[in-house]
């Protein structure tokens, strides 16, 4: 049985604002009155049926947050009360997702399964109260008996079986002599009761599979309504946060708990549960369920594509857990179900990017620019700044020679008047190098231009001219000659609805799939210093957005995700509201 006393908080991702909320008030009460003996034990409780997402992230923050900062432990125990569900897999997933977030639990990694003959002990007491009775009804009509929100229940015919009767039943039950969905083993509750959860709920139902852990040992497994409370008691838990679909449940996890202790000596541990709101994204689904269907289907190229709001996705899109944590602690912790712009978190990635990643240049689509004034054989290096947040970062060089490559966007042939890149006779600067003027263009037999002719000023070498005139514009380049070829996948919003469950009537949410989600620029032009970047770093490409390292990358082709754009709409929104 787990440990139950005081231990030492679960390690800290840093030095981190402490927010405060009624979460947290509730918690800091119950320690100046002394309710748990000073102890704060939490725990995360995810079900190895998925893959972690965003939603989990805020859970996550809040069950191991709270625990840090009020000093005791949080619990990682997995819910593997189903086994048809269930899979190693997916264990291993939220073990690395939990611990990229920046959490540790130390010794305390449980799982449900542990106490399954535990549990199965308290099961067999209930019988013996009179408190649970075997049912050999089918699924189908204990769901039809169970009444409405305005109509009571129906009484099992089989409700009034004696104790040694269900406990015989029950034990031949575990023992595998009855087939699948036969039987099941209900609490005696009530049927007329107003809350739908405390009309006589399974609580064991027979089930031969094979499970992730305990293998074939068990035939009958535990429903999470009867497993939930049981765990956090005996754990030692104190605080059970749970989100607020959980709310209407507790009075009957209370009812378990209560009912088992009646008539002990020495009462079972009875946690007190707090209920806040779940995330809920726009363009997003939080529902396992549906993300499982995404990628059976193929919407989807995996848990981890980056399209995807899971974790293992977020990280290879290029995400931070520092971010993610920035993101949770903005939005709070509260009791009413909102939705949260997904702008909001594009803002805490691009915030925390832009302090930490280095710059770099790179051309997605290219244009080829030739210099004719530039000697052929001739190579410099310029000196380029990697980061202007971090003067700790320093420069790099990079080559430039007399031709180059410049996005296809940056050059009009006929420009509209508020354009102010690079057009015949006009004059820009190309980033860190020279101004250039644009002197002809190369077009092919259907008039498409395929490259520019231009001229440079050596007097300009930096970027700035010493009589002082000015330009418009900076563009950036990279050398032809030293050029390197990647892959870019320009990804978007998976779905084209702030909620993809609005479908048109008589579809579902697939309805909703954004067609262009996923760009893929295959012939995309970097810098040469990118030839030894490794699976899962990040850079900013300059002007275009920032961009993470996939691990799909080979030697000398990486493949580049972009992360998030330049472009933030959160802050621009917050500005425009905060202007009087």
């Amino acid at each position: 049985m787990p440990q139950t006393e005081p231990g030492s908080a679960a390690n800290s991702p840093g030095d981190e604002p402490r927010p405060s909320d009624f979460v947290r008030e509730i918690v800091a009460e119950d320690g100046r009155t002394g309710k748990w003996g000073g102890r704060v034990v939490t725990r995360f409780p995810p079900e190895p049926n998925g893959y972690l997402h965003i939603g989990h992230a805020k859970a996550i923050h809040i069950d191991f947050g709270i625990a840090q900062e009020f000093g005791g432990r949080c619990h990682l125990r997995f819910d593997d009360t189903n086994p048809t569900k269930e899979e190693d897999e997916y264990v291993r997933s939220i073990v690395e997702d939990v611990r990229w977030l920046g959490w540790d639990w130390g010794e305390h990694l449980y799982y449900a399964s542990d106490y399954f003959e535990q549990m199965y002990e308290y099961a067999e007491e209930l019988i013996r109260k009179s408190k649970a009775y075997v049912d050999d009804q089918s699924a189908e009509e204990i769901r039809l008996s169970r009444g409405t929100l305005t109509q009571p229940g129906r009484e099992s015919p089989y409700r009034g079986r004696g104790v040694e009767e269900n406990l015989d039943l029950f034990r031949r039950m575990r023992a595998g002599e009855f087939p699948d969905g036969s039987r099941v083993l209900r609490a005696k509750i009530d049927m007329a009761s107003p809350n739908l959860n405390l009309r006589d709920p399974v609580m064991y139902r027979i089930l031969h599979a094979h499970h992730h852990r305990q293998g074939d040992a068990w035939c009958v497994y535990p429903m999470y309504d009867w497993a939930h409370g049981l765990e956090d008691s005996i754990e030692g838990v104190t605080h059970s946060i749970c989100t607020l679909e959980f709310e209407n449940h507790r009075p009957l996890y209370d009812w378990f708990l209560d009912a088992i202790n009646e008539g002990r000596d020495r009462p079972i541990h009875h946690p007190q549960q707090i209920e806040f709101a779940r995330l809920e994204l726009t363009c997003t689904l939080m529902s396992k369920r549906k993300l499982l269907q995404l990628v059976e289907n193929g919407h989807v190229g995996g848990w981890d594509d980056p399209r995807m709001p899971t974790l293992s996705g977020l990280r290879r899109r290029g995400f931070t857990p520092e971010a993610i944590r920035n993101f949770c602690r903005r939005i709070g912790v509260n009791k009413f179900n909102s939705t949260v712009d997904y702008a909001l978190l594009a803002h805490c990635v691009r915030e925390d990017l832009n302090r930490r990643a280095p710059r770099v240049m790179s051309v997605l689509r290219p244009l080829k620019v030739i210099i004719d004034n530039y000697d052929a054989d001739r190579v410099e290096t310029m000196d380029a700044v990697n980061n202007p947040e971090d003067p700790a970062a320093g420069t790099r060089k990079v080559p430039f020679g007399r031709e180059l490559y410049i996005e296809r966007d940056d050059f009009m042939e006929d420009p509209p008047k508020k354009f102010f890149r690079l057009a015949p006779g006009r004059e820009v600067r190309l980033r860190y190098a020279y101004f250039v003027t644009c002197t002809g263009v190369e077009k092919d037999a259907g008039g498409n231009v395929t490259a520019l002719h231009c001229t440079y000023d050596p007097a300009t070498r930096g970027g700035d001219a010493p009589d002082g005139r000015k330009v418009k514009a900076t563009l950036h380049w990279v050398s032809a000659a030293h050029a390197l070829n990647a892959e870019v996948r320009l990804y978007d919003h998976l779905f084209n609805k702030a909620d993809p469950n609005d479908a048109p009537e008589g579809q579902d949410y697939t309805a909703n799939l954004n067609p262009a989600s996923l760009e893929v620029v295959a012939d995309a032009k970097v810098e040469p210093s990118l030839a030894g970047a490794k699976g899962g770093e990040r850079f900013q490409f300059e002007r275009l957005g920032y961009f993470c390292v996939d691990p799909d990358s080979a030697a000398g082709r990486p493949v580049f995700n972009r992360t998030v754009t330049l472009k933030d709409t959160w802050a621009k929104e917050q500005k425009k509201s905060a202007t009087p």
